[in-house]
């Protein structure tokens, strides 16, 4: 019998897996593999990982299969379960980062195996769409979306009835977590989303305390649920979303080193604040908003959309700290944290990115008075406001009675 190793990465489910749909194809036996890897970094999200995981070693038992877990290098773990079963291919889902990029090409110079790539990380695949007037990405999103929109998608695969696995292979050890990880749970969320908010996602997605956007971010980051059928939920303003996901993906495609390179580079003279720097990362800026957004994601490693606006800007435009230093806290914290939109988001609020107007700027005392009008979303995150009346909670340096234990606003940097 013909044997395959399905290689998970950040496509831990079973439904809508490309990869696995095919590896169960035509009586193979299947060997879904994932490797803890220490060079790849997990951060704060190894406990949702591991959750994750243990999700998908469920789903795969109750198919007949398992989920073969191995530590170390991810290539030579791979090509080691190779000789150890006989596998002579390896399927696995494309991804778009630098390091995914060379693990790919490493497995694809094993000349003893065939490796094949699979969509599945995406809605449509990175590579897949190509400005008319040549090049090989789109740079600006509005063109994309409009390609994007128009692109034929592939069909939603249901999950395989049966996994067949090799006999007498050890599992491999699984610390357990009480993340609250995995596809049984994305799925769940992805449903009451759909019942609850997405038919006024376009009107309550920006509104900080109501709390209305999906919080799908963290299990799409480990494709716990397939983006292409998130996107099959419809709304626009919702599917925007997930355009400009794609849209980032495709950037990284072709510009990998999107995390520490300037896309289009500006002359920037950056500050050097330490000080300005850990205040900012502690939310201790004196700025509510600000404030806020950066304690929700200490607390949670989550923060709102709207904040994670704010907030980098906040950095960037106001503080005049470097990007990398902001973009590199995020990733550190966030259990959505991704190469492609973290690092795209944060070039793109910086200027040095994909926006069309690099010296957009933000209030963000007009941000939070539009978006966190009666100061809920403030209070909530940030304790030392929690009875300070909306007149001031914005702008608690105009209260006429002091606030204990908050601090005033950091003075931004004198111009160059």
């Amino acid at each position: 019998m013909e044997t395959v190793i399905v290689l998970f990465n950040r496509d831990l489910r079973v439904h809508d897996h490309p990869a696995l749909s095919a590896a169960c194809e035509r009586g193979r036996a299947v060997v879904p593999l994932f490797v803890l890897d220490p060079a790849v970094p997990a951060g704060r999200r190894t406990a949702f990982l591991l959750a994750c995981l243990a999700d998908l070693r469920e789903g795969l038992r109750a198919r007949g299969g398992e989920l073969f877990v191995r530590r170390g290098d991810t290539v030579a773990e791979t090509l080691r379960m190779a000789g150890e079963t006989g596998a002579t291919a390896v399927y696995a889902s494309a991804d778009v980062s630098e390091l995914a990029g060379a693990r790919e090409r490493r497995l694809a110079g094993a000349a003893r195996i065939e490796v094949r790539l699979f969509p599945g990380v995406t809605v449509v695949p990175p590579g897949l769409l190509r400005p008319s007037g040549g090049g090989d990405h789109y740079r600006v999103f509005t063109p994309y979306w409009r390609a994007w929109s128009a692109a034929a998608r592939r069909p939603l695969l249901p999950p395989p009835g049966r996994v067949e696995v090799p006999s007498g292979l050890e599992p491999g050890e699984l610390p357990t977590s009480a993340a609250p990880g995995g596809e049984a749970r994305a799925r769940a969320r992805m449903a009451a989303f759909a019942r609850e908010h997405l038919a006024g996602y376009a009107d309550g997605h920006d509104d900080l305390a109501g709390d209305r956007t999906s919080r799908l971010s963290p299990f799409l980051r480990f494709g716990c649920v397939s983006p292409l059928e998130v996107a099959g939920l419809g709304n626009e303003a919702f599917v925007r979303q997930l355009c400009w996901r794609d849209f980032h993906h495709q950037v990284t495609l072709a510009f990998p080193r999107i995390d520490r390179d300037d896309y289009r580079p500006r002359g920037h003279a950056w500050h050097d604040d330490a000080g300005a720097e850990q205040a900012w990362k502690a939310g201790m800026t004196g700025l509510p908003i600000v404030d806020a957004g950066m304690r929700q994601l200490l607390a949670e490693g989550w923060m709102h959309n709207r904040a994670r606006l704010i907030t980098a800007a906040y950095l960037v435009k106001h503080l005049r700290i470097d990007w990398r230093t902001g973009a590199a806290h995020f990733f550190d914290l966030l259990l959505d944290g991704d190469v492609a939109d973290n690092h795209g988001n944060w070039q793109w609020v910086a200027g040095t990115g994909n926006d069309t107007r690099p010296n957009r700027s933000f209030s963000p005392i007009r941000q939070s008075r539009r978006f966190d009008p009666a100061g809920d979303y403030i209070r909530a995150h940030v304790p030392e406001l929690a009875g300070v009346p909306a007149p001031y909670v914005h702008e608690p340096w105009s209260s006429p009675r002091p606030i204990p234990g908050y601090p005033r606003p950091l003075t931004p940097p004198a111009p160059r």
